[in-house]
């Protein structure tokens, strides 16, 4: 069951479920998930049922056209790799196919002899963007989520670019739900793998904020409701190994829990 710090006043949690096959987006609340009618990017009203949290599986929050990741976006984690702290984003692309939801399995591919874990602060496009100014980019924003950017990072080294790397089905991770209402400035973020902490830091640390990055990803390319943008991992990356469990936990937000397979 998701769980994890309680949201900021005034925001609510989004989740994509399925439930008897059919896919719907509600609210998922203390006692139970309220469905809405609707799009929660756009017109929308919840209805009168509450489903209890057991009887609906939850899904990736959002369906993005593309997940657009940060390189380097902590200088922790850029001291770690021992590379040099970049000047403007350093942007790369998941592909859609990459995502998946809390609970589902993250797969090691057989080319891969190192597939890193990376815990990351994601916003979640709420209207269309294109040339938006950092002062406006919070219009632009639905909300907040959890990601794990999977890296197999033997290959990221081999090749020198990062799609194989980043790329592979089941590398992208989201959820458990969409949160709003969250000042995404100053959010503690941790990484634990099967229970101990590896990664720790705050949003607070990171080099570009969250309307910097939104806006300069704007000027490059218009971004779509339901698109993601994975704002960078603090230090403290590691390997996984089939077997394991990985969280992202994230204050305001809550857990994001992954096996690997």
């Amino acid at each position: 069951m998701p769980g994890g710090p309680g949201l900021l006043e005034g925001g609510m949690r989004f989740v994509r479920f399925l439930r008897e096959g059919e896919v719907a987006y509600g609210i998922w609340e203390d006692e139970g998930i309220r469905p809405v009618e609707g799009h929660p990017t756009d017109s929308w009203r919840p209805r009168e049922e509450l489903i209890a949290h057991g009887d609906a599986r939850l899904l990736p929050p959002c369906t993005p056209s593309k997940v657009v990741a940060l390189g380097l976006n902590y200088r922790d984690h850029a001291e770690e790799t021992k590379m040099p702290i970049p000047c403007e984003p350093l942007l790369f692309l998941k592909p859609s196919t990459s995502v998946i939801g809390p609970g589902q399995p993250i797969v090691i591919p057989p080319m891969s002899e190192r597939v890193d874990y990376e815990a990351e602060l994601a916003v979640v496009i709420g209207k269309r963007a294109k040339d938006v100014s950092p002062e406006e980019a919070g219009s632009f924003v639905w909300g907040y989520t959890c990601l794990n950017d999977v890296t197999a990072r033997d290959l990221q080294a081999k090749d020198g670019q990062w799609t194989r790397a980043k790329g592979f089905d089941t590398f992208c991770p989201i959820g458990p739900w969409v949160a709003t209402g969250l000042d995404p400035s100053s959010l503690a973020i941790e990484g634990v793998l099967n229970g101990e902490v590896r990664q720790r830091s705050c949003t607070s640390r990171l080099i570009f904020s969250v309307a910097e990055i939104v806006s300069f990803v704007s000027r490059i390319m218009t971004l779509l409701p339901g698109d993601v943008i994975a704002t960078g991992t603090p230090s403290g990356i590691g390997p996984l190994r089939r077997g394991d469990v990985f969280e992202v936990r994230i204050e305001g937000i809550g857990v994001l829990e992954n096996p690997v397979a």
